[in-house]
């Protein structure tokens, strides 16, 4: 796993073929760097004075790694400089393991033609003065290109363009600095939540240390591939990753039996192995979905989530609930399954619609809401920047939010405890029978119906006499201030509250024929308890616009 600072001040290894510009690159690199380059085999040249044709003929391949080892183990002692590599350095086991210990590789990744034309007048390369140069690189390609693909990053070189490789490492470790590794830990498990923009262009990489094969399948619903699966497809080519694509339709009615048996069946009729990742590409939906699909096919696949909306990154892509919809109702049918690593994308976040991003932000609220009065603040004096997509924000909210779900579900994984994960409920009990109620068909959107479900639990212990009306009356206006719906009256259809009520029967908190309900005691302050009245609930829907 990448989990490294790119800095000034750290070594920065160019490795790829003869004629993939390491050398011309990596001058132009450490000059805008304002630190050394070193030619890692001119250094091999001084120290064995004599050339590299020479230590080759007279000694051997095997003999040049050894010095070649010794001489780049000196060369990255230095704090900051630049190093191009030999072809074949990054091949010896010793020296690559070295270099990903202590540097941060980049692959400079050519096709051959590129490479046949940046050589074409070259006489000095041992190995291409042998035979067909074309039939040599081609064959180098076969064999090192899976090995160079266990660097930190990969650049793609082909359009044989100095400034615009140049260009490209300097955006990456750019990005590299913005990025947040945010650890989540479990009893049985622990995987990194990763947090930043243009993270989908390096999920290759990202992935390569977690796969025992590399082979994936990515779940998409048809909007997001139109977005997105390209920049991750060639992300995992560039990484020498295989993978096969299951498009589903997008949607909440996609969390159904009939997808699930779908999804299932293509994994098994494609001959999936237990070692072969399923990648969740796409909102909650896609996420929920597929995650069943692999905590169940072969007894667990392993499960990997790249979510692209706001509301799936900062909710339902960690923790590890997974599940389909009911006609009985929403997320009855599920497991417990935990990914091996989230990559949250938020330049994904771009292509959103703002309905989309709204629906997003009312679950970082909630969390506040729950029992991070200090993030609610936070919302309250930067919402606006979060949703005008001002990128710091908007990275800060998804690491505020993922950090809070996982302090919680670390003691409570499976929901066992009432004071635990029950906790993240809050707004969940009424805003799934507003959305059963409508059958689910977009009228409203989860976030949506989230953030009406906190608005009436506020407004319901207010009543009750638990939850002082100034917080009531700071949680409505924060809501309706961004745009989202605080009443059943702001919504543009009716809804009857004996209707709503009969959905409530079939929460997946009902114990002993009572509900679950997490209430509040004001901001930030919230317990559960089943000693709700229905004539309590029934007078508060009434009062909201309910008929």
């Amino acid at each position: 796993m990448i989990n490294k600072d790119i800095k000034k001040n750290g070594p920065i290894i160019l490795i790829g073929l003869m004629g993939a510009g390491k050398t011309t690159i990596g001058k132009k690199l450490a000059q805008y760097l304002s630190i050394p380059f070193i030619d890692s085999d001119h250094e091999i040249e001084k120290t064995a004075g004599c050339t590299i044709t020479d230590i080759f003929e007279q000694y051997g391949e095997a003999e040049f790694r050894r010095v070649e080892h010794e001489v780049i183990r000196r060369l990255i002692k230095q704090s900051s400089v630049v190093i191009a590599t030999g072809g074949g350095a990054f091949m010896h086991a010793k020296t690559r393991q070295l270099l990903k210990e202590q540097a941060t590789t980049i692959w400079l990744h050519c096709n051959v033609d590129t490479l046949l034309e940046r050589i074409s007048h070259h006489t000095h390369r041992p190995l291409l003065n042998s035979g067909n140069k074309r039939e040599i690189l081609s064959d180098l390609i076969t064999t090192r290109y899976p090995v160079y693909a266990e660097a930190d990053y990969i650049i793609p070189c082909h359009d044989n363009k100095i400034e615009t490789t140049l260009t490209q490492i300097l955006s990456i470790l750019e990005q590299a600095k913005k990025m947040r590794t945010l650890p989540v830990t479990l009893s049985n498990t622990q995987y990194n939540v990763l947090i930043g923009p243009n993270l989908l262009q390096q999920a290759g990489i990202l992935l390569t240390p977690l796969l025992s094969q590399k082979k994936v399948f990515i779940v998409v619903d048809e909007n997001v591939a139109s977005f997105h699966l390209q920049t991750l497809a060639n992300s995992l080519t560039l990484s020498q990753i295989e993978y096969e694509t299951i498009l589903i339709p997008p949607g909440e009615n996609t969390k159904s039996f009939k997808y699930y048996e779908q999804v299932v069946n293509t994994l098994l009729e494609k001959n999936v192995e237990r070692q072969t990742p399923v990648i969740a590409l796409g909102g909650g939906v896609t996420g929920d979905l597929s995650g069943f699909a692999a905590a169940t096919v072969l007894r667990g696949l392993p499960f990997i989530q790249i979510p692209t909306t706001l509301l799936s990154q900062v909710d339902s892509s960690v923790g590890g609930k997974t599940g389909i919809n009911t006609p009985t109702g929403k997320n009855l049918l599920g497991a417990f399954y935990q990914p091996q690593i989230v990559i949250a994308d938020t330049h994904t976040l771009n292509t959103l619609p703002q309905r989309e991003l709204l629906a997003g932000y009312a679950e970082i609220v909630k969390a506040g809401l729950i029992d991070d009065i200090e993030l609610f603040e936070w919302c309250e004096n930067n919402g606006e920047k979060i949703l005008s997509k001002e990128s710091h924000y908007l990275d800060e909210a998804v690491e505020r939010a993922c950090a809070f779900k996982a302090r919680i579900i670390k003691n409570d994984e499976f929901e066992q405890h009432s004071k635990g994960r029950n906790l993240l409920n809050l707004g969940h009990s009424l805003g799934h029978t507003l959305e059963a109620e409508l059958g689910y068909d977009g009228r409203i959107l989860h976030g949506e119906a989230v953030a009406l479900g906190c608005c009436l639990i506020f407004k319901l212990c207010t009543s009750m006499g638990i939850c002082p009306q100034e917080d009531t009356d700071r949680v409505l206006h924060h809501f309706k201030s961004v745009g989202l719906p605080t009443s059943i009256r702001d919504l543009s259809f009716p809804l009857q509250a004996s209707s709503l009520l009969r959905h409530l029967q079939h929460d997946k908190k009902v114990k002993n024929t009572k509900v679950l309900f997490i209430l509040v005691n004001g901001i930030g302050k919230t317990f559960t308890s089943q000693d709700v009245r229905e004539e309590d609930l029934l007078k508060l829907l009434m009062n909201d616009g309910c008929i």
